[in-house]
């Protein structure tokens, strides 16, 4: 054993390790008789390799640096909930405990977040870490650790890596986790100590896969080389703020707009805001950041030059590991709360479960912590969802409050266009150096590379990180408007993540609030990435506040990419939390979050954002809400999880009625469109009517939008004949050229989500819009109007699904299109067939959809499986915390073959919740193996 984790009894893993049963045991085997035949670089591990990792659940183990003993019971499901006597020894021991079953996990990410995939995986991680590097989340993780946050959160951070430092001591890496073993035959990687710094950083890699527009930033620039400004703004239609209501509108802001109104500025013109470096200044408000704004400022720069840039920086963005989301496309998250007037119990009830790319392990990990006595010196009695590598809990309940997150969307980022001259960058009339630093980045198995960072005041220039954009920087042509092309132009990115900040402080500060006062005031210490948090007490209290750094801008909106020679594009300052829009006790009832616009412009003074999700969740939660309300009933923690799992199709219900008219000559496409006759338009996994209008709805979208916008958006390797982009001339079959789509399917458009069902719904009554036509291709007929167009998708539909589920339509199902499959985020998708077996699983059939409330994301223009999920779904009861419910996507263990690898996806699927003890008694009913650290 290590040194310093001295077993005195149950030296072996405890009964959750045994527990894998004869599958388990028969998979190992298998393994271990393949690796014997001379797969996986011709070695093989043993029984023991695969099971040495596995924690030991049982018993004592002595931990030096405790200063009393700590309980750790685990349940069934192997989720810990630890007791201690002081914070120190608590946030210890979740340290050491995460490591038991996550440190190989907890290792990726730190590399990743500080640019040192390299050091574990070789070459083939270069341009991420390079990239990487040139944002530095790590340097300014370090930063807030040295200059922002309070002593002690320092010390529990301390704590926690000196909890993660005592599992790793003695240990070597093979006994840590089997993929360890597996990089052992082309790698000497050890592990380092785990540090403070650590752990902050991962909280740069939540923020920057929840940051906001910037896709929407790129995509709307990447458009012109193609579209117009009219056709843009048809892609990019108005929020429906009428139909699909703001998540606030009896809270704060209100009385902000009677101030501004009382003060003459009720147009937005200005506003007070807090500036970025004295705290006061000066902010613009609506008025002046337009979308004409943007476009103008973008405009100023030729757009070949912009649009080979942004191409360029799209290419690198879309090869970045994924850290918690989808590198920011198609994030969501649903949380609603209901008050006590309108449940069962007469208490509050919250939901939550946030939309994030499947991952093997989930990004989550559950766990209870709690102080033996709670008291001020030990004031932790709570228990949630957290990050493995984080100490604290990032969303759950404590013993008088629970709360939840969704991405509030707001714009916290912005791309600048810089105009490059030799050793500097032009800002106004002149050129002002570059800030450099050098970056050495250490890679297996070769020579370093050493890299320069260069920064503007807008930020660090992102194009460097490709040779092809520097080139073509230094060439491409320009408008007269723009400045004198000298050395090129460059793109740079203003991010609020990029400046130290107090979020650790504020998960401390959650943990152990009291009341909505404690919350807010933690709230306010959250400044990245502005989550919308809806909270409930025990005292049968419910609320919303928005928090985050949120920058107030000078001209331009943050739509499109702005000039960044011009400092009247500058942004001026931040809006003051005070300021930020927040409900509490509302008289309706309930609080609704699920990406939707957080206020009406109308009523407020600052720009959020121009890019909100468009609010089909919120409507229909708000409608099952509402439902049950007008029918008298009351709403019971099962109504909340059947709310999570409601799979019905918005974008059904206003397309069928059409599909079902349009008149259908063969046979066999008219056999498809029966499916539609009398379906309920949910999505369920054996739906074949649901598999059929998806495929429909997919091939609309292709036809009316994806063949005609540039390649730049369309999926990887999909080519099609076109008319050259600078083309004025009229339409010439001879002119046309290939050109073949350059994204990953997972990120293309049109990606079919609720912008995508706004388009069409605005297109409707226009059923001769051009959108509409699209030319024969084979055999399949041309469209000239929107009826044509339908029974074409209608048609390429049913020839679609005959090749992919045969041409017996009583076979098809939703779920066999729809399917999940777990990945492990480094091996798993890079390594040998033998290890990619070993460590992924599924798949598994899905119910659910794009912009459904049980949101089991799919792609559009890519193809039909998972993309993002659920990856958890709690319902917390505040009449009886012991009747909560939860469930994670994968299990509580990173290992392999551990019983907790997978054992909660089969009831994740299935939409089930486990119990969820929180009080003493609780938790020791359920627990199956309890260990005992000891200092």
């Amino acid at each position: 054993m290590p040194p310093n984790t001295t077993a005195t009894t149950g030296d072996k893993p405890g009964k959750s390790g045994r527990k894998k049963g004869r599958k388990a045991r028969l998979m190992v085997f298998v393994l271990v008789l393949a690796l014997i035949g001379g797969i996986a670089y011709g070695a093989y591990w043993s029984v023991s390799t695969v099971r040495a990792p596995f924690p030991q659940t049982e018993g004592t183990l002595r931990l030096e640096g405790l200063s009393g003993p700590v309980d750790v019971k685990r349940d069934s499901h192997g989720i810990p909930r630890i007791y201690a006597s002081s914070p120190e020894d608590l946030f210890m021991a979740q340290g050491f405990v995460q490591a038991q079953d996550r440190f190989y996990e907890m290792d990726v990410r730190r590399h990743m977040t500080s640019g040192r995939l390299s050091e574990m995986f070789g070459k083939s991680q270069l341009k991420n870490d390079e990239f990487l590097r040139t944002l530095g989340w790590d340097r300014v993780a370090k930063q807030e650790y040295d200059k922002k946050l309070s002593a002690s959160t320092k010390k529990y951070l301390r704590a926690y890596a000196k909890g993660v430092n005592a599992y790793l001591e003695g240990r070597e890496a093979k006994d840590i986790s089997l993929e360890y073993a597996a990089l052992g035959f082309t790698n000497d990687y050890k592990p380092g100590k785990w540090t403070p710094v650590d752990s902050i950083s991962w909280l740069k890699a939540m923020a920057w896969d929840l940051r906001g527009n910037m896709q929407d930033e790129i995509d709307r620039a990447l458009m012109t080389s193609r579209l117009g400004p009219k056709q843009i703004k048809d892609l990019y239609p108005d929020y429906p703020y009428s139909r699909n209501k703001p998540i606030v509108s009896q809270g704060q802001y209100n009385e902000i707009t009677r101030a501004f109104e009382a003060s003459g500025d009720a147009t937005g013109s200005a506003g007070t805001g807090a500036s970025a470096g004295t705290g006061t200044g000066t902010g613009t408000g609506t008025a002046a950041g337009t979308a004409g704004a943007g476009t103008a400022g973008a405009g100023t720069a030729g757009s070949s030059a912009l649009q080979t840039q942004l191409a360029g920086l799209y290419e690198v963005l879309d090869d970045l590991p994924t850290a918690v989301g989808v590198n920011g496309n198609g994030i969501g998250s649903n949380s609603w709360v209901v008050s006590g007037r309108h449940t069962v119990t007469g208490k509050p009830l919250l939901a939550n479960d946030p939309h994030l790319s499947a991952t093997l392990p989930s990004v989550w990990y559950q766990m209870g912590l709690h102080c033996r006595t709670v008291s001020d010196t030990c004031p932790y009695d709570v228990s949630g969802y957290t990050f493995a590598g984080l100490p604290g809990v990032i969303i759950g309940h404590n013993q008088n409050i629970a709360w939840g997150m969704t991405n509030s969307g707001v714009d916290v980022t912005d791309l600048y266009l810089e105009k490059l001259s030799g050793d500097g960058y032009v800002r106004g009339d002149k050129t002002v150096p570059f800030r450099t630093r050098q970056e050495v980045i250490k890679v297996a198995g070769g020579a370093s590379k050493r890299i320069v960072v260069r920064e503007t005041t807008n930020g660090p220039l992102l194009s460097d990180r490709s040779a092809e954009l520097v080139t073509v920087g230094k060439k491409a042509p320009v408008d007269t408007a723009a400045p004198d092309r000298g050395d090129g132009y460059g793109i740079a990115l203003k991010w609020t993540a990029l400046e130290p900040g107090t979020t650790m402080d504020a998960v401390f500060a959650m943990d152990k609030a009291k009341n909505f006062d404690d919350f807010r005031e933690a709230a306010k210490l959250f400044d990245v990435p502005s989550q919308n948090l809806v909270y409930a007490d025990t005292e049968g209290n419910i609320g919303y506040t928005l928090p985050g750094r949120i920058p107030v801008r000078g001209k331009g909106d943050g739509s499109l990419p702005a000039p960044g020679w011009d400092p009247e594009y500058d942004w001026t300052g931040y809006i003051e939390p005070e300021e930020l829009p927040y409900e509490y006790n509302p008289e309706r009832g309930y609080i609704v979050t699920a990406n939707q616009a957080v206020i009406d412009p109308k009523n407020y003074p600052y720009t959020l954002t121009t890019d909100w999700g468009y609010g089909t969740r919120s409507r229909r939660i708000t409608d099952l809400i509402q439902q049950k309300i007008d029918g008298g009933g009351k709403i019971s923690t099962e109504d909340m999880r059947q709310m999570q799992l409601d799979n019905s199709s918005a974008i059904a219900n206003l397309l069928v009625p059409k599909l079902l008219n349009i008149d259908i000559e063969d046979e066999d496409v008219r056999q498809a469109q029966k499916l539609l006759e009398g379906w309920d338009r949910t999505q369920d996994a054996d739906s074949a009517a649901a598999a059929y209008f998806n495929a429909v709805w997919r091939n609309i979208l292709k036809l009316s939008f994806g063949n005609k916008l540039p390649k730049e958006l369309r999926v990887k390797g999909q080519c099609l004949w076109v008319e050259p982009a600078d083309d004025t001339g009229p339409a010439d079959e001879n002119r046309k050229v290939r050109e073949c789509g350059r994204r990953a399917a997972d990120q293309a458009q049109p990606d079919g989500g609720d912008r995508w069902f706004e388009v069409l719904r605005n297109l409707m009554d226009k059923p001769d819009s051009d959108w509409w036509k699209t030319p024969a291709s084979g055999t399949r007929p041309a469209a000239e109007n929107r009826d044509e167009l339908f029974k074409r998708a209608m048609i390429d539909a049913r020839w679609e699904l005959t090749a992919k589920l045969g041409k017996d339509i009583d076979t098809w199902s939703w779920g066999r299109l729809h399917r999940l499959f777990l990945k492990n985020q480094t091996l798993g998708t890079e390594g040998p067939g033998i290890l990619q077996y070993v460590l992924n699983r599924g798949p598994w059939k899905l119910s659910g959809g794009e912009a459904a409330v049980n949101a089991t994301g799919w792609n559009a223009a890519g193809g039909y499986g998972a993309v993002w999920v659920p990856s958890m779904r709690m319902v917390v009861n505040l009449a009886d915390f012991d009747k909560s419910r939860w469930i994670n996507l994968t299990g509580a263990s990173g290992h392999a073959y551990n019983a907790h690898y997978t054992d909660q996806t089969d009831k994740w699927a299935k939409g089930e919740l486990l119990p969820w003890a929180f009080s003493a008694k609780a938790v020791d009913k359920n627990t199956s193996d309890t260990l005992v650290l000891k200092p």
